[in-house]
């Protein structure tokens, strides 16, 4: 039943690509639907030649409602020839290089089709990508895509309160797992804290910001995952020096700050108890098993610096008749035997694709991190300097924290991801507009 919904709605892709040519209105209303696409990722979600079972980061050809919302928004845009095409930023063609530096990977696979569905997901969340870059060129509308983000996150909130008084211990609000939730909004949190900070309570998006923040703190806390509360000072202080710096009403911005940091340090004792238990308590075979991990990652790498054992074919690498866990367990003189995936995403990506493509991830990675400082001197003339100031603080605790998580590679994790990085592309590109004259006078 479920896949002749989806077949129907599929169909319904080319018509409301068509209908959206007449109106640039009814653009924003289908990018709304994006919104509604993201908080219903799991629900909506098909896997063609699915694997379920399968313990790695790719199960199936996935596609999902918010993917046709992509092509249909692309395909309208393309229709109004106003495509901006396919690379038209540094950032794009990086992207495209870290893709190109893991397709050596595939002469390694285990199982070929394995490492197909993670290809799949790479070039969907590509599409996602350049869905929303175009919006934002196409109409300019940087408003509508951060009111996405915040009511995406204001609603994940609710589902997160709503599992926590059901009795839920770490809910996981509408992403897979906790970890990615809280690292989903350990990214969009400061954006809007940042926004806070900037702008005040004065405007309905003002006040829209300050829930949303509220909301991914609280989100954050509530996960009780380890990396990502160690994070949260780092990435809102960070989004908060860095709206500081900008300069424009420093000590208007510093009164906001008093008690945003007063309610935190309430918040913090609150739920200190449990914080302390998830630290103090934790299992010390969970820091045993990363150990392990790692070993078994660095035999892959040891193996086939260059092209790795094959994308996503860890946990089938895992097993016999492959020797990489033997070789760790060795190595490590103990014995271990389990499929689990590394605890971080740049081991993973290096044991599976190879040290190219782990060079060629941070390097993308890194750029937007990079582009993040040069936005803040940019726009800081502009409505939309809390952009940068946020990010900045976001990226950096994602990045870190995925030091100690493989959860960067779920699919609607990367999607927050991608969301992110299409707006930094957009502003770096078209700053200029964004800036008053007076201020580009200035500069």
């Amino acid at each position: 039943m479920k896949y002749a919904v989806f077949a129907i709605v599929a169909i319904g892709v080319i018509p409301l690509a068509a209908l959206l040519t007449f109106n640039v209105r009814w653009m924003k209303y289908a990018f709304w639907g994006v919104v509604v696409a993201m908080c219903l990722y799991q629900q909506t979600a098909i896997n063609f030649f699915s694997h379920e079972l399968y313990p790695g980061t790719s199960r199936g050809m996935e596609v999902s409602l918010i993917h046709l919302f992509a092509i249909a928004i692309l395909a309208a845009f393309a229709l109004r020839r106003k495509f901006a095409g396919w690379m038209p930023e540094t950032g794009y063609k990086l992207y495209v290089l870290y893709f190109l530096m893991c397709m050596p990977s595939l002469t390694a696979v285990g199982d070929g089709l394995i490492a197909w569905l993670e290809v799949w997901k790479m070039i969907m969340l590509f599409i996602f990508y350049v869905m929303v870059y175009t919006y934002l060129n196409g109409t300019g509308d940087v408003d509508t895509v951060l009111k996405s983000l915040a009511i995406f996150t204001i609603i994940n909130t609710l589902f997160v309160v709503k599992a926590h008084y059901a009795g839920v211990y770490q809910p996981h609000g509408v992403f897979p797992h906790r970890n990615g939730m809280a690292m989903g909004m350990l990214l969009l949190g400061p954006i809007f804290f940042a926004a806070y900070v900037t702008h005040g309570l004065r405007s309905s998006f003002g006040k829209m910001c300050a829930i949303a923040s509220g909301g991914a703190v609280l989100c954050t806390l509530w996960s009780y995952s380890r990396g990502a509360i160690a994070m949260l000072p780092l990435g809102y202080g960070i989004a908060a020096l860095s709206c500081c710096v900008q300069g424009g009403r420093r000590w208007r911005k510093v009164g906001r700050l008093l008690p945003i940091v007063v309610a935190a340090a309430l918040g913090v004792v609150a739920i200190l108890p449990r914080v302390i238990e998830r630290f103090v308590n934790a299992p010390k075979s969970s820091g045993e098993t990363r150990v392990e991990l790692a070993a078994c990652a660095w035999e892959m790498i040891r193996d086939k610096p260059l092209c790795g054992v094959g994308i996503n074919n860890w946990s089938i690498k895992m097993a016999p008749p492959y020797e990489y866990q033997d070789r760790a367990s060795e190595r490590l003189e103990r014995e271990f035997n389990y499929r689990g995936i590394v605890e971080t995403v740049y081991l993973l990506v290096c044991a599976e694709c190879g040290i190219p493509a782990l060079v060629a991830m941070l390097i993308w990675f890194g750029w937007y991190w990079l582009l993040c400082v040069r936005l803040l001197w940019r726009l800081k003339d502009s409505y939309w300097a809390f952009v940068p100031a946020g990010l900045l603080g976001g990226l950096s605790a994602n990045y870190l924290q995925s030091a100690l998580e493989w959860v960067l590679r779920q699919q609607l994790s990367l999607i927050c991801l991608m969301f992110t990085f299409a707006i930094l592309s957009y502003l770096n590109i078209s700053w200029k507009k964004l800036v008053p004259a007076e201020g580009m006078a200035a500069k």
